[in-house]
């Protein structure tokens, strides 16, 4: 599939040369730095350099104090406690972090994950109903809960109060709670608006600590549950995450929790630095899977415990339902393709709509996420579930799935979600007419370039500015992540060098070796999955690239290469702006 590529404007060319001249770095390294909003030296120092210091004060968030003295008052006349959140990672490790930290000075204390299947999302009566019979009077929700009104007046008749933390944007009205802790509230002037769900844990955490005296040293010990919630959850990785997740990937790749060694061992991680992405790949998808399969509390049992061999049986058995995830998802993703694939009528559509009422509930949103990448547009996947089609649905780069399925919301029993991903549940009945209402919408209202992916380029880049020192300071602007993306560059006119080659099991990678005109810097590259390319680069014309920069590490050596995202060749500028 053709690409379009986009280069970003450059920043202002008096900032880039100042900075560039302050910090004595290549003028395309501090061009990121204006594009990220960093324009002076010190911005750039405290953006190489995070400090924990630099987190802000936990008691500007609305509700805090209340919430804080709740807790205690709970700790000190030995109050049970129930610590409750979602069923993915980021309620998964904001209920560990929370419970764990709270359970070293008070053992009157218990988690609930809801089952994804019987219960749903969020806070449940089911769960409300459990804090009653284990004579809970208090219930901290994670991740979850700010929608939640009727279930916590629910929960209040019972004489059960809530603290509240999320990070979910609040409806009309707030749950009558204690305390409800979300920086997305409107009347909370808190400064970080992009908190994951375990970070606001962690912030409620930090104000516990400052109320009562405790080191926050000891609090830090759980920043790498953080920056698995904060990875995993997609959140901006700006501001107060960049700073959490920093220090959190250091924890992470020197004194790991038990449980989240235990996960890097058997995703056969062990002894290499982990990043942002080892989490969303290895780490988040195997702690997701124990709430897909079986039961999210195997997750936070998990993520609790401190004994190194049950560590190693949790970390093997939710493995088992990774594995398990990943052949239903496999099987599922293609079903559907086939199902594209011997219709006419579907290859033609701007929207992909499938129903079979026999797809697992639990990887329906994976499989509208590999159909979106693989055709392209907007994508709902539905299967059946207690009598209802229910699915999860997935969008293109500048379409608002929302607005698509809101102009069907009257075929629907319920809905929610945001521009670019969404779950609705439906009558099977109402299936074949949302079908045509849905792709009617989209038809009206897409445009034919939201239905071709967009590559974003960050600058142009020569071949030999690619250097040791170059790459020194790239490494510095990790994490990578929404808000801080890893750079993509873009080299114009490069040739092949004469050694590129087809390689892998079925060829179908290249490996290269590109060079520039008037330059004698010779640059090895791979791109997975563009053998079909060899052809065109081999022809002795020349041709643009665009790729990020990254190390590989083989047999112990160390070399820096360009992971290719695209070739463009001489025909294909009109792809490129």
């Amino acid at each position: 599939m053709k690409k379009r590529w986009t280069i970003k404007n450059a920043g202002d060319s008096d900032t880039v040369k100042k900075l560039s001249e302050s910090l004595n770095i290549n003028p395309v390294l501090s061009n990121l730095l204006v594009q990220r909003g960093i324009n002076t030296f010190d911005e750039a120092r405290a953006f190489f350099r995070p400090q924990l210091s630099d987190l802000h004060d936990p008691f500007l968030m609305k509700d805090m104090k209340a919430a804080v003295e709740r807790i205690d008052l709970a700790i000190k006349e030995n109050q049970r406690i129930l610590v409750y959140g979602d069923y993915d990672v980021d309620g998964t490790t904001s209920v560990a972090l929370v419970y764990s930290f709270l359970n070293r000075f008070h053992n009157n204390i218990d988690y609930y994950i809801p089952n994804r299947y019987e219960e749903g999302y969020g806070i449940s009566y089911k769960g409300i109903d459990y804090a009653q019979e284990t004579n809970c009077s208090l219930i901290i929700a994670l991740d979850c809960g700010i929608k939640a009104v009727e279930k916590v007046e629910y929960g209040n008749n019972k004489h059960i109060e809530f603290v509240i933390c999320d990070h979910h944007t609040p409806g009309d009205t707030l749950p009558n709670a204690l305390a409800c802790l979300d920086p997305k509230r409107d009347d909370c002037s808190y400064p970080d608006k992009n908190l994951s769900g375990c970070g606001v844990g962690f912030k409620l955490m930090q104000a516990y600590c400052r109320y009562s005296g405790i080191q926050e040293d000891d609090l830090y010990e759980y920043l790498d549950l953080v920056a698995v919630s904060i990875a995993s959850d997609i959140v901006p990785i700006i501001g107060e995450n960049r700073v959490m997740a920093h220090y959190g990937l250091i924890k992470l790749n020197t004194t790991p929790s038990m449980g989240l060694m235990s996960i890097i061992r058997i995703s056969g991680m062990e002894g290499r630095e982990m990043t942002i992405s080892d989490i969303v790949f290895k780490i988040g998808p195997r702690i997701n899977a124990a709430g897909r399969i079986d039961s999210g509390r195997d997750a936070v049992a998990l993520l609790i415990n401190q004994d190194p061999s049950m560590a190693t049986q949790m970390s093997y058995d939710i493995n088992v339902s990774n594995e398990t995830r990943k052949d239903l998802d496999r099987n599922i993703t293609q079903e559907a393709l086939d199902m594209i694939a011997n219709s006419e009528e579907l290859q033609k559509k701007k929207s992909t709509v499938l129903y079979n009422p026999d797809w697992h509930k639990g990887v329906i949103g994976i499989v509208a996420s590999r159909l979106t990448e693989t055709y392209y547009r907007p994508t709902v996947i539905l299967t059946e579930s207690k009598g209802f089609a229910t699915g999860s649905a997935r969008s293109v780069d500048g379409f608002d799935l929302y607005k698509a399925i809101d102009s069907c919301s009257d075929l629907l029993e319920n809905f929610g979600g945001h521009m670019y991903a969404a779950g609705l549940t439906l009558k099977p009945e109402n299936v074949p007419l949302f079908i045509d209402r849905f792709e009617a919408f989209v038809s009206e209202n897409i445009s034919d370039d939201q239905l071709v992916p967009q590559i974003e380029i960050d600058d142009v880049l020569h071949l030999q500015d690619i250097d040791a020192r170059f790459y020194r300071i790239l490494k510095q602007f990790r994490p990578f992540g929404p808000g801080n993306m890893r750079p993509v560059f873009a080299t114009r006119r490069v040739f092949d060098y004469g050694t590129s080659k087809a390689v892998g099991k079925e060829k179908e990678h290249l490996k290269v070796e590109l060079i520039e005109e008037h330059s004698a810097a010779i640059k090895q590259g791979v791109a997975f999955g563009m053998a079909h390319f060899i052809n065109q680069i081999k022809e002795g014309s020349p041709f643009d690239v665009c790729y990020s920069v990254e190390e590989n590490i083989y047999n112990g050596n160390v070399t820096i290469q360009m992971m290719v995202k695209d070739f463009k060749f001489p025909y294909d500028e009109d792809l490129v702006n």
